[in-house]
């Protein structure tokens, strides 16, 4: 099957970090879908991509994050592009910074579970059956490091949230072991940002959208994490064929 022939669901495409994968995926021939509730920001990924692959992209405003919500979303995208054959799932790589525990009311813990395990859960639930059975699909997490410590003073909710994801991840892993879909996790142990807004220790989010599209591509490994704590990481564990 030739990358024209495949359909990527983008889940948080229209982010920072989806963006580039979103673009990466394009250049290299995809048919790529995002789903956003907000119209604006699937506009300027529209006007961010390059316009020759821009027939190749589709976007639909919807909300992955209910239940219901991902039905009529998912009964949109199948009518629109007619199949999936790999998705990336970014939503649980997020920032969040409000301050210590103590100072947070209950809802806001409720919002950053909401944004980094409930999407992906209810998202998952729902587009995985489109590819679980087939060794040609894949469906790839972006995840963050956030989970395994505390990055810096306030952001203790982030890494409540993304180890909840993390955990996550990993029981799809345990729990589906001999799945045909080639599932793997690429987590990301540093910042990332747009090339004008880049600063030490940050990736670009560019070279993470490459590096994600040829894991995607390649579709030759399965039930693995790729870890990047560097720059360096990301061309030696996704980029030189060392998979």
């Amino acid at each position: 099957m030739s990358n024209s022939d495949r359909v990527v669901l983008a889940l948080g495409g229209a982010g920072i970090v989806g963006s580039g994968i979103v673009k990466a995926l394009l250049d290299k021939g995809f048919r790529v879908a995002v789903i956003s509730r907000d119209n604006s920001r699937l506009e300027r990924l529209r006007s961010f991509v390059c316009p020759t692959t821009k027939d190749n992209l589709t976007t639909i405003v919807g909300n992955v994050g209910s239940e219901e919500g991902v039905e009529r979303v998912k009964r949109e995208l199948l009518e629109a592009v007619g199949k999936v054959t790999d998705v990336v799932s970014s939503l649980g790589f997020s920032w969040w910074q409000g301050g210590p525990p103590h100072t947070q009311p209950l809802k806001e813990l409720h919002w950053v579970m909401e944004t980094l395990l409930f999407s992906t859960f209810v998202s998952w639930k729902a587009f995985f059956p489109l590819v679980r059975d087939d060794p040609a699909c894949t469906y790839t997490f972006i995840t963050g490091g956030a989970g395994e410590k505390l990055l810096m003073p306030g952001t203790g909710f982030l890494s409540v949230g993304a180890a909840s994801s993390l955990a996550f991840c990993q029981i799809v892993r345990q729990e589906y072991p001999e799945v045909p879909c080639k599932v793997n996790e690429v987590r990301i142990d540093m910042g990332v940002g747009t090339p004008d807004h880049m600063t030490p220790g940050y990736l670009n989010h560019l070279d993470l959208g490459e590096a994600v599209a040829t894991l995607v591509e390649r579709r030759n490994a399965s039930h693995t994490v790729y870890t990047v704590n560097s720059p360096a990481d990301l061309k030696t564990i996704l980029l030189e064929r060392n998979l």
